[in-house]
């Protein structure tokens, strides 16, 4: 049985563990958003908070804790100086975890941790009614008047496609080209 043994070993000793964690934790700091695996994520989510935590008390004493946890000056100071301080009306659940599904390699479960209070970086595809407004802006600056519209440059038709040979087999002990 496991009772209190809440420690996710992640397959490494505790030190290989602990720089592990610190550099994730450094990172999401820096970049505000880091893609990882899923078990990672859920073992840097309580770390990160209690880096948070220690950024919002904000004295010289939680700060040295801080550097003892991340040793990264520049992660420590920017925790303190910008991360904390957005979380000041929040008493808890500083990060948010999104799942991404597996990776195609080893079909491991890969997952977004993010910072609740940071701005949306996500790369959304416009809109359609920005499309849509385009085209009525388009069609109202075209004149009343009917003028012949410039000819639509010609294009050369396309090269015809060679259709791609069929990939050999390589199975082993056997040819593909030999008779079955």
């Amino acid at each position: 049985m496991r009772h209190q043994k809440k420690t996710v070993k992640l397959g490494r000793t505790a030190e290989h563990r602990k720089a592990l964690l610190a550099n994730q934790v450094c990172s999401l700091i820096e970049h505000e958003r880091i893609k990882t695996t899923l078990a990672k994520a859920k073992a840097v989510r309580p770390l990160a908070e209690k880096m948070v935590t220690l950024g919002k008390n904000g004295s010289l004493h939680a700060r040295r804790t801080a550097f003892a946890v991340l040793r990264q000056k520049n992660a420590v100071k920017k925790l303190f100086d910008n991360i904390a301080p957005r979380s000041t009306s929040r008493n808890g659940g500083y990060t948010r975890i999104i799942r991404l599904g597996q990776r195609k390699s080893d079909s491991a479960s890969i997952a977004f941790i993010e910072w609740v209070d940071a701005a949306q970086a996500v790369e959304e595809k416009e809109p359609k009614e920005s499309k849509e407004k385009t085209a009525k802006a388009k069609k109202e600056t075209v004149p009343a008047a009917k003028e012949p519209a410039p000819a639509p440059k010609e294009t050369p038709p396309p090269a015809p496609a060679e259709e791609p040979k069929p990939k050999k087999r390589k199975w082993f002990g056997r040819k593909s080209d030999e008779t079955k």
